[in-house]
């Protein structure tokens, strides 16, 4: 008889800041989970740090948005604000590549939030797992976290 471990995936807060639930994000996209499933975070710091080992497969030209592909295959997007494609990458700067492969801890993009706030724009950070098809479950925290200590997401493999 085999019994087969599945594998957990581990995610840290990408951010400093409180965890807040994806319903409470003003965009219908992240709050009805079109994009995929996780969390947000609204940050005190604008500091974006790797919330797992992986691949940086995209980065938006606008550096408001980041794609890693974890080593087990799941795929993460750190969204960097609400609304923020419109302001065109001012107030955000890319520390990272393409293609580099990163650690948990890091440093992938600043994002200044005083900044995006004196636009009106809205700094509150979705985390999601877009690759929900390869997710048997997750758990998310709530509460305050920090950057690249604080466990915010554990993803069960299918």
């Amino acid at each position: 008889m085999f019994t087969f471990i599945k594998k957990k995936v581990t995610l840290v807060a990408p951010m400093t800041g409180k965890v807040i639930d994806l319903m409470e994000v003003p965009d219908i996209a992240f709050a009805q989970k079109m994009v995929g499933d996780g969390i947000a975070i609204e940050p005190t710091d604008g500091l974006v740090l790797a919330p797992c080992e992986g691949k940086v497969v995209q980065i938006f030209p606008t550096n408001h948005a980041i794609g890693i592909e974890t080593k087990e295959g799941i795929d993460i997007l750190i969204h960097l604000g609400i609304d923020t494609v419109e302001l065109k990458g001012d107030g955000f700067e890319r520390l990272i590549e393409e293609g580099e492969w990163i650690n948990a801890g890091t440093p992938l993009l600043k994002m200044d939030i005083d900044k995006i706030k004196k636009y009106g724009k809205h700094t509150i950070t979705p985390v999601l797992i877009t690759t929900m098809d390869k997710v048997e479950s997750v758990d998310f925290v709530k509460g305050h976290v920090i950057a690249g200590k604080d466990r915010i997401i554990t993803v069960k493999m299918k």
